[in-house]
């Protein structure tokens, strides 16, 4: 319920002070977030190469 409360909050601000200009470099930030946590695999990956 928080985290809907902070993007609700966060297009409000962008409403009141006009700057949608914020919101294509919102967008871009987190489809390029999402990408690296999907193309990541594990966090573990790297210590279980060197294991083998």
């Amino acid at each position: 319920m928080a985290k809907m409360k902070i993007i609700t909050e966060y297009f409000e601000f962008l409403k009141h002070s006009k700057k949608w200009y914020l919101l294509p470099i919102s967008i871009v930030l987190l489809l390029l977030g999402s990408l690296i946590l999907l193309t990541q695999g594990s966090a573990l990956a790297p210590f279980i190469y060197t294991l083998f």
